[in-house]
């Protein structure tokens, strides 16, 4: 009894030794990869790897990129936003990508295959690629030719055919003709699909021919018999071809999207002048052919047959699948920069405004709202056909102007804008010369109609007509277009480059990213603003956007940063994340209405009490602060970059990143494309920058284009380096093409070369642009393809289209 129980106690300590001695490998092993991750993304984003699984701790634990970003700086070492983006986004890739190697390892020991040699080769893979193709071979697949020629004993024939390379093939496979193997040629074509399977599983290959294809593929493009005409506007790639490393972004989207409509057929693969060769001779180099013997001949056969019926159409679908992908990140990038440039447009401020959404036959539609941006007037007007009530139209637009206090009128930019706008200037000159006419400014009204129809729409105006909230939207979006913005779906906007044939959700989460910095950095007031802006502040979300908004309106506004731990299901850490963002003007605390945030509230005080007067005194006079010693206020809590930037917020509370407000004047007489001339010097506004150029407003109802060699007198490399989104430009028209509806300028001052201008007028490069401009609202451009496509090849280019 004794014994047993003894026994018993020996055993559950040796049980619970072997566990924690399990447990800590384990933990040895986590921090080993957690150490190789973050050298890893420290040397992709020029940061160290102390600063990286800092900013890892921190995001770990539910902190936000803007949050550790504005005010975790000592912890991360002053990494910025887009370093902590990259961060995040790689680290969510490598993390993915660790746990699919545990997967394979768990696969590959479950067979009995798994060796040291191999496991280290899945240690030391590093893209997601190399690691599937490593684990190929020990993939449980379906039952192949090569599965079912091992069945029937023809793996001996294989090695003995490359055992001796001069013997013939075909006497050796006399010996192995069977009942399930009834001849010679079945028996050397099983031998044949044994090796080609091994070969096409075989990494070390699959690696080399990818890389030899990345240097030297070949993309061509050729129209599809018929469809010259229906597929005009993608006819620069009717008899296209260039290298596949050097095809651009925006070129790939549409050749992609040209193929997806049926207009053209394409193809990726080695150069047709003599590239399948090499690509063969990779291969029989796997096989070790050393000589001109029969088995050699054989073996030669072998490897062409391989690359003509596994590899070359595997390779194919891999090439495609990374050009999509290197497409799609930068079309995403110029999204994302656009839309960034876009939302930090500068406001015109709280101004009591007219907005007026053109229209024809259903009329204009007009919103008058006042400085806080509250709806206080609508109407609709018919100035234009059928009714010509140009009289009554003035009369309206003089009646709101005066009665109201307009200063400003937003006009959209669609249908009828310029016939509008012209209404306006006339009626605006009938006002007396004593009388302070408003500024009238064209705006963007993409994504209105979108707003309009939304069920946000119908809950902050439901007693107002889905027509008239437009007019409402674009009023507002001049005032505050980050306010008004957040509104809209981004892909609505009108500013992307072949959005709709990207991955959408990765579209969606970058340009979701890109919205929460830009709110941000610029801040929110607590009691103006709405719950979707609110919903993209640092910490928050639409469920606690919607109850701080319900406390606001059951309790009045809020009087201090403080009181935001009364709202329902607000608590400290969700306070912690976003309290530095949110300002209150003229409340109980004059830092409320900073940056500070409230943690470092004391560390202000002793600045401030350091200059010898109090807060208000330091804040309307800067110079003040320029006498102190930053180091002075370093302590253990907060360090120099810290301090450096309450000193700054100090010196200007509570700043708009935002630039000056300024507008484009249009041109008079110029309101559609057919009165464009080249030559003419215009002035209008960037809506769009690409990897080829930026599209300019001249307000013609149709966008210029100032491809990237005409938008300076030196090389651009990327026009984002001269222009972004919202600049108002000079240019110059260069040629005008009225029934493509394209328009070449130029902001070079030079003039510039008549083959440049041309370039331009064209479009990027060799290929034609298809631009994703929604307009009023965004229309898909539809993912399907009807039809059938010849063979097999065909279709499964097409179904990897289709997969995001």
């Amino acid at each position: 009894m004794w014994q047993d129980e003894a026994g018993g106690r020996l055993f559950r300590a040796g049980t619970l030794a072997a566990t924690k001695g399990v447990r800590a490998a384990n933990r040895e092993h986590s921090m080993d990869r957690a150490n190789r991750i973050n050298r890893r993304i420290g040397t992709e984003i020029g940061a160290s790897a102390a600063q990286v699984a800092a900013a890892v701790k921190l995001l770990d634990e539910g902190s936000t990129v803007p949050f550790v970003a504005r005010y975790r700086k000592e912890a991360t070492g002053g990494l910025d936003d887009t370093q902590l983006r990259n961060l995040s986004e790689r680290l969510g890739y490598l993390r993915e990508m660790d746990g699919r190697r545990d997967a394979i390892l768990k696969s590959i020991e479950s067979q009995d295959k798994l060796t040291d040699a191999l496991a280290q080769s899945i240690a030391r893979a590093e893209t997601k690629a190399q690691l599937e193709d490593i684990y190929l071979p020990y993939k449980p697949k379906r039952r192949t030719k090569a599965m079912i020629a091992r069945e029937n004993g023809l793996e001996p024939l294989r090695d003995a055919i490359l055992a001796d390379r001069r013997a013939d093939p075909e006497a050796l496979a006399r010996k192995f003709v069977t009942d399930a193997v009834p001849t010679v040629k079945e028996a050397l074509n099983g031998a044949r699909d044994i090796l080609t399977e091994e070969l096409a599983e075989n990494a070390g290959l699959l690696g080399g021919l990818r890389g030899y294809l990345a240097r030297e593929a070949v993309m061509t493009a050729r129209v599809v018999p018929g469809k010259e005409a229906a597929g005009a506007k993608f006819s620069d790639y009717f008899a296209h071809s260039e290298k596949w490393a050097k095809v651009p972004s925006h070129r790939a989207l549409a050749m992609m999207r040209a193929w997806k409509e049926e207009v053209v057929q394409i193809d990726i693969g080695p150069d047709p002048e003599g590239g399948a060769d090499v690509c063969i001779d990779m291969i029989a180099a796997r096989l070790g052919l050393s000589g001109g013997g029969a088995g050699d001949t054989w073996l030669r056969g072998v490897a062409g047959w391989t690359w003509r019926v596994k590899l070359s159409s595997s390779m194919m679908l891999d090439l495609l699948a990374d050009l999509r992908s290197r497409a799609q990140d930068e079309a995403i990038q110029v999204f994302a920069r656009n839309l960034r440039d876009l939302l930090l447009a500068a406001p015109a401020g709280a101004r009591a405004t007219l907005g007026l959404d053109p229209g024809i036959r259903t009329g204009v539609k007009a919103a008058v709202v006042d400085a806080t941006g509250k709806v206080v007037a609508t109407e609709t007007i018919y100035p234009f056909q059928p009714k010509n009530d140009i009289r009554g139209a003035r009369s309206a637009i003089l009646d709101l102007v005066t009665r109201h206090g307009i200063e400003l009128i937003a006009i959209g930019n669609g249908t009828a804008s310029r016939e509008t706008e012209k209404l306006v200037a006339d009626t605006l000159a009938m006002l007396p010369a004593a009388v302070k006419k408003p500024v009238k400014v064209i705006v963007s009204e993409a994504g209105a109609s979108v707003y309009s129809a939304s069920e946000l729409a119908a809950r902050e105006f439901p007693d107002l007509d889905v027509s008239l909230r437009g007019a409402v939207s674009i009023a507002r979006r001049l005032q505050d277009p980050l306010a008004e913005l957040v509104k809209i779906d981004p892909k609505s906007i009108g500013v992307g480059q072949y959005q709709h044939d990207v991955d959408q959700h990765r579209l969606a989460k970058s340009l979701e990213a890109v919205v929460e910095d830009a709110v941000n950095a610029v801040g929110v007031d607590l009691n103006t603003a709405s719950a979707p802006l609110l919903a993209h502040v640092s910490g928050l979300g639409p469920g606690l956007a919607e109850a701080i908004v319900l406390h606001r309106d059951t309790n009045g506004a809020f009087a201090a940063r403080r009181d935001l731990l009364k709202v329902a299901r607000l608590g400290p850490r969700a306070f912690e994340q976003c309290a530095g963002f949110l300002r209150i003007r003229n409340g109980k605390e004059p830092l409320d209405a900073s940056s500070v945030h409230p943690e470092a509230y004391d560390l202000a005080r002793r600045i401030v009490k350091a200059c010898g007067r109090d807060l208000r005194a330091v804040q309307s006079d800067p110079k003040l602060l320029q006498g102190l010693d930053a180091e002075r206020f370093v302590d253990d809590r907060f360090g120099l970059p810290t301090v450096r930037d309450i000193l700054s917020e100090l010196e200007k509370p509570g700043r708009d990143p935002r630039p000056s407000f300024r507008t484009a004047s249009f041109a008079e007489g110029v309101d559609d494309i057919g009165d464009l001339r080249p030559g003419m010097r215009l002035e209008g506004t960037v809506t769009n920058v690409a990897a080829f150029g930026a599209f300019v407003d001249i307000g013609v109802h149709q966008d210029g284009l100032v491809h990237v060699s005409q938008l300076a007198d030196r090389f651009v490399k990327d026009p984002h380096e001269v222009v972004k989104a919202g600049d108002v430009v000079q240019v110059r028209v260069t040629e005008v093409d009225v029934p493509r509806k394209r328009i070449g300028l130029s902001m070079r001052k030079d003039g510039g070369s008549s083959a440049r201008d041309s370039q331009a007028a064209r479009g990027p490069g060799r290929g034609a642009e298809v631009r994703d401009k929604p307009g009023r609202g965004a229309k898909g451009q539809g993912d399907g393809a009807s039809g059938n496509r010849t063979g097999a090849l065909g279709a499964a280019l097409l179904d990897a289209m289709k997969k995001p």
